[in-house]
């Protein structure tokens, strides 16, 4: 049990201060929870894709509201390269291109934190597997570090459930975060959450044809 703790506990002993990096699904859920046991200065942020999605914003509210913390909205890096080049919308290319980089710069220069924490896993993948043997739990020339990387999905859970935890209701009806326009997640969103799929679609107006497609792809043919 000791090794799941072994990241924190050292990232701890380094600084007090740290930025979490807060997407509302279990992972992000556990690293924050984890975070301000640890540490004395704890700061957030979400990135969004659509603003004020009411399942979003319920999940950052509890953790707001539990921790007695502000997590900041910011847009997420990745929209700027969806309506530049017209991912479900019409393309406009005024729009700069933004990287994660310039989203942590941002975070660090408005906090005066430098540690981003983040709820990667070595076990999520292969790929998240090499990275952290290459840079380890704690990477000090990015700056980041990963206070969940030695759980499992079931360690999440537990824990999750132990200290009562609320992920953002969303995840329990399409397995994670709402986090891409995938059009299975989005369906689901238009199914549960009728209101918020209507933000959804005037922010990508071509969604649409998206869930159309994917709905006409399952119908079982007569």
């Amino acid at each position: 049990m000791s090794i799941l703790f072994d990241p924190i506990k050292a990232q701890s002993s380094v600084t007090d201060r740290v930025i979490v990096a807060f997407s509302g699904g279990k992972d992000s859920c556990v690293t924050l929870d984890m975070c301000c046991r640890y540490f004395k200065n704890v700061s957030a942020f979400f990135m969004y894709q659509i603003p004020n999605l009411s399942f979003q914003e319920s999940a950052i509210r509890y953790a707001e509201n539990r921790y007695g913390i502000e997590i900041e909205r910011i847009p997420h890096f990745e929209l700027s390269n969806f309506m530049r080049y017209g991912a479900f919308r019409k393309e406009d290319f005024q729009v700069p291109i933004v990287s994660i980089n310039d989203v942590y710069n941002c975070e660090r220069a408005s906090s005066g934190t430098y540690w981003i924490a983040a709820g990667e896993r070595i076990a999520d993948s292969i790929v998240r597997r090499a990275m952290m043997k290459k840079s380890g739990c704690i990477d000090e020339k990015r700056g980041r570090f990963y206070p969940i990387a030695n759980f499992t999905k079931s360690d999440v859970v537990a824990y999750i459930k132990h200290h009562g935890l609320k992920p953002s209701p969303e995840s329990k009806i399409i397995g994670h975060s709402f986090r891409s326009l995938h059009p299975k997640d989005v369906a689901l969103i238009k199914q549960h959450y009728p209101n918020d799929y209507k933000k959804i679609v005037e922010w990508f107006p071509f969604v649409e044809a998206g869930v159309y497609r994917d709905a006409e792809n399952q119908t079982p043919a007569v």
